[in-house]
């Protein structure tokens, strides 16, 4: 399928989705969010997904002014914006059963820095930076900004990100733990692909579970957590993979997941 606003393209059981309207930093229309939505239903037999921009930016925010959206302006048209568009995107990214990557290229800001956040696995280069530019303009954050902020960095550093609306380098990303590494802008997509390809050669059934499991502990009791892992081991002991890590254990060998 063909989409105006990004690329998918899928090779080795491993889904990119390149934001692709460079000439506007890859801001995120209606359009692109409706684009991405349903590319994330057509990943086949893809194991893993990862999710980069083309040119200069991963992904510069909203884009509340293209050509084939009304301007969104206004409390009311921003909210509806969100809530039959981006917000949509944003859930199907957190429950998606295989691991996600974002290969973090330029700015990501607003609705671009929260994709890039919502991965499992948040790759940067050198050049990149995460922005919560919303107080420039007197709004607040979204996309799901103010409940990974605050888990991923704590929340003295979600307020400086939220309340300042300053630039963090991705070096410093890193440094705070916002992003799993930086790396040289040369080398982020060769990063991103062989951690990519090396989680699709993985159990994907129990990595599935590992990251909504993840998600829930973010919200729940230990004791929920007990609970939901134990409910995660079934599901996982039961696959395929789970009979062929055990069996590669005993004879001592390479275990050669499929994912089933």
């Amino acid at each position: 399928m063909d989409f105006e606003n990004i690329k998918l393209a899928i090779t080795d059981q491993v889904a990119t989705i390149t934001l692709n309207v460079p000439e506007r930093l890859n801001a995120c229309s209606l359009a692109m969010a409706d684009d991405i939505y349903t590319a994330l239903d057509l990943l086949e037999d893809a194991r893993a997904v990862v999710i980069t921009g083309e040119g200069r930016a991963f992904c510069a925010g909203a884009d509340l002014q293209s050509k084939n959206d009304s301007p969104v302006r206004g409390g009311e048209a921003s909210y509806a914006a969100l809530n039959q568009h981006y917000n949509p995107l944003m859930l199907k990214l957190a429950r998606l059963d295989i691991p996600t990557i974002t290969a973090v290229n330029g700015a990501a800001a607003g609705i671009g820095c929260s994709i890039a956040l919502a991965s499992d696995f948040a790759i940067a280069g050198k050049s990149a930076y995460f922005l919560q530019a919303f107080v420039n303009i007197g709004l607040v954050p979204d996309g799901g900004a103010s409940w990974m902020l605050t888990r991923l960095v704590g929340k003295a550093r979600a307020t400086e990100m939220m309340m300042l609306g300053e630039k963090i380098p991705g070096e410093k990303a890193a440094d705070w733990g916002l992003i799993f590494k930086c790396v040289e802008d040369d080398a982020l997509m060769q990063e991103a692909d062989a951690l990519a390809k090396r989680l699709a050669a993985g159990p994907t059934v129990a990595l599935g579970v590992m990251r909504q499991n993840l998600a829930k502990a973010l919200e729940s009791d230990y004791a929920a957590a007990l609970f939901s892992e134990a409910e995660g081991q079934r599901i996982a002991g039961n696959s395929q993979d789970a009979r062929e890590g055990a069996l590669s254990f005993l004879q001592k060998r390479k275990a050669e997941f499929k994912g089933e």
